[in-house]
């Protein structure tokens, strides 16, 4: 019942986790995220992409073929936030707004 969509976004959403994680631990052993707000962004970034993975794996688990759709639909969405989140970042970081 799971479409290639929920697998894709639990791969590609658990991979951006990943580096969300790296970036946080990052700049909390460099002593970053006392001068800058990107670890705050970062942070939500990483929640979002969390739940992302979540309901995208309940989505392929799921029996239901009504409630697969409606979570990969949630899924979706926290994917794509969570993406606008990351942008965010990449355009603040890059107009030196926050550094």
């Amino acid at each position: 019942m799971s479409s290639e969509k929920s697998s894709n976004i639990l791969s590609t959403s658990s991979n951006l986790l990943g580096f969300c994680l790296i970036v946080l631990t990052s700049l909390e052993v460099t002593n970053y995220s006392v001068k800058s707000a990107m670890d705050e962004f970062t942070g939500v970034a990483a929640l979002f992409l969390g739940v992302s993975c979540v309901l995208s794996f309940l989505s392929i688990q799921s029996a239901s073929e009504r409630r697969s759709t409606h979570l990969e639909k949630g899924a979706v969405w926290f994917f794509f936030i969570s993406l606008a989140v990351i942008f965010i970042v990449i355009l603040l970081v890059a107009f030196s707004i926050i550094i």
